[in-house]
């Protein structure tokens, strides 16, 4: 599934050419070729939604909840990734692989398209109650696709653009229609109405089970800084909990424990997300900013109007 394939990403700089994504023998040069907009380019909203290090992260926790309370994607996620032995790992691959398809050029992506379809291929088994399942299953490909969608958007809205209009909702989700198919779903709702009448008819398909809670766990302590860094790793699992909806955190078995209860967890992460606002601006190297120089423009694209 997407949201937590296992894709080898690694961001590695030589100095005598363009700083590139190296994936398992695939090499991403977001610099070139000048001027190719890959699947989005500057205008689109998703060069907005993945840019924002904090919404992401949060969003990809709220999302992976959804996922893991379905049956099926609960069995094909969890019982086929390395999770479970190297989280950090794991998270940074799977982020990097989503810089790739929405900040690299088009043949890239395509490539990427090609690499997580070839494992899905290979995933099929039985869920935790006993029923078969496949990967390439275009009905679950659907739900984890919309899924990452709703998150990522959900997280971009609470903490960098609360004023982000309906119509510009329905644009993040029709401009990812390209990414949910490339994926191997063969549907996937392109406004923000078709994505609430989905999640309605799904929500019934959810479960809590040990998991959602598993996952939840590892996620909290897993921290490239060690346990200094696990307060604010937490502070993160926490947000991306309280993203869901109070149906959806009922379904999925979860809530919010912080001490600082849902406002302060949101107080603390939008100062956070404010502060990576600021150092994003300064970073210069990033596969969004390479993305821009790419297509000569400025980094003002990848912000809130």
């Amino acid at each position: 599934m997407p949201a937590l394939h296992d894709h080898a990403f690694e961001t590695v700089d030589a100095p005598s050419r363009a700083p590139k994504s190296a994936a398992r023998g695939l090499r991403i040069n977001y610099l070139e070729p000048v001027g190719d907009p890959g699947l989005g380019g500057p205008g689109s909203l998703a060069w907005k939604v993945f840019h924002n290090p904090v919404a992401k992260a949060t969003g990809g926790i709220a999302a992976v909840i959804l996922e893991l309370a379905e049956p099926s994607v609960r069995a094909g996620v969890w019982d086929h990734s390395t999770f479970k032995v190297d989280p950090i790992q794991r998270m940074r691959n799977t982020a990097e692989a989503a810089m790739a398809v929405t900040y690299g050029p088009e043949k890239a992506a395509r490539m990427t398209f090609e690499r997580v379809t070839r494992m899905h291929e290979r995933v099929s088994g039985e869920t935790h109650e006993g029923r078969p399942y496949r990967a390439m299953d275009p009905a679950l490909l659907t739900w984890v696709h919309v899924t990452a969608a709703w998150g990522f958007l959900q997280a971009y809205i609470r903490y960098a653009d609360p004023d982000l209009s309906r119509a510009d909702q329905d644009r993040f989700y029709r401009e990812g229609e390209i990414k949910g198919k490339g994926f191997g779903a063969e549907w996937v709702p392109t406004s923000a109405d078709e994505v609430d009448a989905y999640m309605a008819t799904m929500l019934p398909k959810l479960y809590a089970n040990d998991t959602v809670q598993e996952f939840l766990k590892i996620v909290g302590e897993a921290t490239p800084f060690g346990r200094a860094g696990q307060p604010l790793q937490r502070l993160i699992t926490q947000g991306g909990i309280d993203l869901l909806t109070d149906e959806m955190r009922k379904a999925c078995g979860v809530r919010v424990t912080h001490p600082l209860g849902r406002r302060g967890v949101r107080a603390a992460i939008g100062a956070l997300s404010a502060t990576a606002r600021f150092v994003a601006r300064r970073s210069g190297n990033s596969p969004a900013e390479l993305a821009c120089r790419r297509m000569d423009v400025s980094t003002d694209c990848l912000y809130p109007n």
